[in-house]
């Protein structure tokens, strides 16, 4: 296997390193109001609206969950609530790294520096990487960058923030549709899809595949 060598090893954090669990609180604040395949296809529904809500302008996430939980909940037929997407936001700080996270970040930063790229605040995303427990090199948010991934002015920005280019850093992702195929469009050769079952592999984007944080050091050559 190929070993990689980037300047900078660069992650996704929800979802890659945090445990997103936005679709576990919306079927605990919604199961007053839907039930069984219906309240699934909500929280379908409510990741589709997400991700729609990020394609154009930059405005804070607060406001992308407020309103993927109103097109969702119109397309379901139920009403919503002031305090459903007040509970969605709340919760986002509360959520721990997958199990597999803390000591592999660990390692690899004793030899790498790493970054955050997140579709996050400033204000929020402190709380998670203080969960993470590793050292990071830096941390730049969707805030910062005045776009959400998958747009290309965040991974711009992050460039820009580093004083690097494309080819100088490994970016790794749970998500082809938020990070890799933009990753794959800029030019980024090297990438690590963390195969946690969001999204099927997708060998086109040219991804080294692996199962979770633990396969991240072998990639590195640790």
């Amino acid at each position: 296997m190929t070993v990689l060598r980037p300047k900078f090893i660069t992650f996704d954090c929800y979802g890659t390193l945090i445990n997103f669990e936005m679709a576990p609180v919306a079927r605990t604040v919604y199961a007053d109001r839907l039930a069984g395949e219906a309240l699934e296809e909500f929280c379908r529904d409510f990741s589709a609206y997400r991700l729609d809500a990020v394609l154009g302008a930059w405005r804070p996430y607060r406001d992308v969950v407020v309103e993927a939980l109103q097109r969702a909940c119109k397309k379901a037929g139920v009403p919503y609530r002031d305090a459903d997407g007040a509970a969605l936001y709340a919760a986002i700080p509360t959520w721990n790294p997958h199990s597999d996270v803390v000591e592999p970040l660990k390692r690899v930063a004793a030899e790498f520096p790493l970054v955050i790229l997140s579709n996050s605040m400033v204000d929020l995303i402190p709380h998670s990487v203080e969960r993470l427990q590793a050292p990071f090199h830096t941390v730049c948010t969707a805030e910062e960058a005045q776009a959400y991934k998958p747009r290309m002015r965040a991974f711009e920005f992050m460039f820009d923030t580093l004083g690097c280019g494309p080819a100088d850093v490994l970016h790794c992702s749970s998500s082809f549709r938020y990070d890799l195929m933009t990753a794959y469009d800029m030019g980024i050769t090297m990438k690590a899809f963390v195969n946690r079952g969001h999204e099927p592999l997708n060998s086109y984007y040219q991804v080294h595949d692996i199962p979770n944080i633990g396969g991240l050091p072998g990639l590195v050559g640790l």
